[in-house]
């Protein structure tokens, strides 16, 4: 036989703990006239049979009839209001849970008209804080009849929310904005975050008290890892690899950065790109003398003229960006071709 309950309480501090079932395992018999006792910053949710009898407030409180109307379809006054009835009771957290981390694990797209390749890659990170609104919507769409529920069992599922709204905020922005304007409005986009993101917080009882954003900047992708997220095509990928050459000999023991945060907000890159398409062959190749560009060349000379890997010379012409004549199995381009592949 279940055991029978007196008292009813959860004394605990809660410190990641949204939800606890009491009992953990089980059914509970309860019965009327027992004490339930919620602490100040909890709240207690009756169920029975998958249906919400009442939801108890911080205090003591006696089971009752009166403050549990429901019960009156299942208890009968044959019984003198004593019987023991089988129930459970989710003790629900009403703090507010905060300082919890969020972060772009991949960079977030937006335009930036006028300035180098006319996108921006943005990353960023904060934090965000949240409260149980509804303990009964809480407990019936999330948590279900599991004994504990915690904060890292919803925490996924919250930044997934707000990077969504992040991302809409952020395009929005972009559309009045510079990247380097919006670099400068992290309060006003923290606030369109929060009032994008109330209602789907407030559909599973829930609400989303701060949203900050601790840092807001261009991403420092490459120009290899812009390309293997699909956003360069192979011209504008090798154009701004001869870009980072130029630069990189430039600066010779200084170290050669690299398309880092330069790329992300689209800054200064068309004059290096311009300098870069201008400068001409440097090397010397098989057909012609040092610094001329042989007027046949295999992908080979091509990708030494370029700076790039034979590979990408390969790609281009498989996408047809690049014009060259087949011979046999071999590649050949002409000096016209590769000349209009480069400033195009």
């Amino acid at each position: 036989m279940a055991r029978i309950f007196d008292v009813i309480e959860y004394a605990n501090e809660m410190s990641d703990e949204i939800v606890h079932r009491f009992p953990e395992t089980g059914i509970g018999d309860f019965r009327i006239g027992s004490q339930v006792i919620v602490r100040e910053s909890q709240s207690a949710v009756f169920f029975r049979d998958g249906n919400a009898l009442d939801v108890f407030k911080a205090g003591r409180h006696t089971i009752a009839t009166a403050n549990i109307p429901k019960l009156i379809d299942w208890i009968g006054r044959a019984f003198n209001d004593r019987t023991p009835f089988p129930a459970e009771v989710y003790f629900v957290s009403r703090k507010e849970f905060a300082n919890k981390k969020w972060g772009t694990p991949q960079p977030i797209i937006v335009r930036n008209p006028g300035m180098g390749l006319g996108v921006a890659l943005l990353q960023g990170f904060g934090s965000y804080s949240f409260q149980v609104k509804d303990p009964q919507q809480f407990v019936t769409q999330i948590v279900g009849a599991q004994h504990a529920y915690r904060t890292s069992d919803i925490e996924e599922r919250l930044r997934t929310m707000l990077l969504s709204k992040l991302q809409d905020t952020l395009g929005e922005t972009a559309a009045k904005n510079s990247v380097p304007e919006m670099i400068g409005l992290t309060e006003e986009i923290g606030a369109a975050v929060r009032a994008k993101a109330k209602e789907d917080f407030e559909a599973i009882g829930l609400t989303l008290k701060t949203f900050y954003i601790g840092n807001l900047k261009p991403s420092e992708k490459s120009a290899q890892e812009l390309r293997d997220m699909g956003m360069l095509d192979m011209q504008t990928y090798t154009q701004l690899q001869a870009a980072d050459s130029m630069r990189d000999a430039a600066q010779n023991e200084g170290g050669g950065a690299g398309l880092t945060a330069g790329i992300g907000a689209g800054m200064g890159i068309g004059n290096i790109m311009g300098q870069a398409l201008q400068s001409g062959y440097q090397g010397g190749s098989s057909g012609g003398g040092a610094g001329t560009m042989p007027d046949i060349m295999t992908p080979a000379e091509a990708a030494k003229v370029m700076k790039v890997t034979e590979d990408d010379i390969l790609a281009a012409i498989k996408d047809k960006s690049l014009k060259a004549k087949k011979v046999g199995k071999a590649y050949r381009i002409s000096k016209d071709n590769l000349e209009a592949f480069m400033n195009s």
